[in-house]
């Protein structure tokens, strides 16, 4: 029986659809060669942490006659207690510190910079005026001007203090943070404000109560970048600072590892120690950071 919906004669076929030619093998090839070239990229990533994280259990004799890439025979943690014996909580704190205070105003700042610049940018000159300079900030590297903050430091009385760090760190923070921020508070709908301010809210309502909610994975975004940056920072350290006593991290395993060279366990004991407190803000941030970066693809 022919039903309406078929248009064929009685006893007609039904014409088979011909097969694309190569398009299934190609797509499978494709996908071979994106999977390969992944799990080879993994690999090339995972070998140096693989690496790091097994020689740090190694005893120092045992890494020069085992092979590097086997697992320790006799896992120990000496190099562990070593490298805590040798002042690196004062370090662990003085970076904390550091990157506390600088990132903590250095965002807050920015936070409050950018709503001023998207809520009133369009009617004042002033702002239109801030808002460019902060982003002729972006164009400044820091070697460019570390004389000139030498120099200011030891004015001011700052050298050798974990303050001649912060004060630099906290400006070099601020223009990316208010140039990505803005970018969130504007992408907020013009509605939601005019209706917090007809409900009575002020503007200091309104930055808490609204933006403050609705940027906060780009918060997130901003702090996490913001501290893996100023946790790293090398040259402000180096530079600002001269007794043992404010040394950061990063300057400490540079000086740890030309006092210890020939301890390669106990150096790479130091790097993994170091990497643990940036890694566990990134877990515990993962989320929101995730939302942050992927937040601008979305729309």
């Amino acid at each position: 029986m022919t039903t309406t919906l078929d248009k064929r004669p009685p006893g007609a076929h039904a014409r088979p659809t011909p097969p694309s030619k190569g398009r299934g093998f190609n797509l499978l090839r494709y996908n071979l060669l994106g999977g390969v070239a992944g799990w080879l990229w993994l690999v090339v990533v995972l070998l140096p942490i693989y690496w790091i994280v097994i020689t740090s259990f190694k005893v120092q004799a045992d890494y020069y006659a085992t092979n590097p890439l086997a697992p320790p025979t006799n896992p120990t943690l000496d190099n562990y207690r070593f490298v805590l014996e040798n002042d690196f909580v004062r370090y662990f704190i003085n970076s904390v510190i550091v990157t506390v205070g600088a990132v903590g105003p250095a965002v807050l700042v920015s936070f409050m910079a950018a709503y001023a610049i998207v809520r009133g940018s369009a009617a004042s000159r002033f702002l239109r005026g801030v808002n460019g300079l902060f982003l002729m900030g972006l164009a400044i590297p820091l070697q460019a001007v570390i004389i000139p903050i030498y120099l200011i430091i030891i004015k001011i009385q700052m050298y050798d203090t974990l303050g001649a760090i912060i004060l630099p760190s906290l400006a070099f923070a601020i223009p990316l943070s208010v140039l990505v921020l803005s970018n969130f508070v504007r992408d907020v709908p013009k509605e939601l404000f005019e209706s917090m301010r007809m409900d009575g809210a002020t503007e200091w309502g309104t930055l808490w109560r609204l933006a403050f909610p609705l940027t906060r994975p780009a918060l997130v975004t901003v702090t996490i970048y913001q501290g893996l940056t100023v946790w790293n920072g090398f040259i402000l350290p180096l530079i600002l600072t001269q007794s043992p006593e404010q040394r950061t991290l990063p300057l400490a395993l540079w000086s740890f590892q030309g006092q210890y060279t020939i301890n390669i366990p106990a150096v790479l004991a130091s790097v993994v120690l170091t990497t643990l407190p940036i890694l566990t803000l990134y877990i515990l941030g993962r989320r929101q950071l995730l939302s942050g970066l992927t937040a601008g693809f979305s729309k």
